[in-house]
């Protein structure tokens, strides 16, 4: 019984060791909607905070890009903050 434990562990350990030598995947850093994140480059431009006519109500919204690391190869990652506020209309 003792002999089956020590095979039946080095046998996790080899699958282990095993698949952690394996070829990664190569990330990708991408986003779909380069509106609310971007890789590398300047500062994205900042826009002037919109207002929008709700009806009965106006609504601010202000976005503002931050960033927010880096990728394994240094570049920089941008995210946008996107920040909303109850306004009266004019």
């Amino acid at each position: 019984m003792k002999k089956a434990c020590v095979l039946t562990a080095y046998a996790v350990a080899a699958l282990t060791l095993a698949g952690c030598g394996a070829a990664t995947i190569a990330p990708n850093y991408q986003s779909t909607n380069p509106d609310l994140m971007r890789i590398g480059g300047d500062t994205p431009s900042q826009k002037e905070p919109e207002t929008i006519n709700m009806g009965s109500y106006c609504l601010q919204v202000v976005d503002k890009w931050k960033t927010d690391g880096k990728t394994p190869d240094g570049q920089t990652i941008w995210t946008k903050d996107s920040f909303r506020k109850v306004i009266p209309c004019r």
